[in-house]
């Protein structure tokens, strides 16, 4: 929205085309990594670990990072889905088509109007 509010010039498009694609990249890389987690046997699922506000009050941010990366118990539980695809699943999908239009706008040149 930025982008479009102050009309960049070639520079200033292919930032945020970068940014934007940085961006989904790292959104599609979790839900990658959910969608791993909730293919895995329930044997294999990482055991449950403390609460998120617990781990941020005790723990510094990269610390807290780390765990919550690493995934516990019911983060491989599917809560909701929707034509038999999860919440992650549909991250992925909407995010490839946005990763490929925001490389679009980073190779496309710039009109005069």
């Amino acid at each position: 929205a930025l982008a479009a509010l102050h009309y960049p010039a070639q520079l200033g498009m292919r930032v945020y085309a970068s940014l934007i694609v940085t961006s989904f990249l790292a959104s599609t890389g979790l839900a990658l990594r959910q969608l791993w987690l909730q293919s895995l046997p329930e044997d294999q699922v990482p055991a449950c670990g403390p609460s998120l506000e617990y781990l941020i009050d005790v723990l510094p941010f990269t610390d807290v990072l780390a765990i919550v990366l690493n995934g516990d118990g019911s983060c491989a539980e599917v809560a909701w889905s929707l034509f038999g695809l999860s919440i992650p699943a549909w991250v992925v999908v909407a995010c490839i088509p946005l990763i490929l239009v925001s490389l679009w706008l980073y190779r496309a040149p710039r009109t005069a109007s």
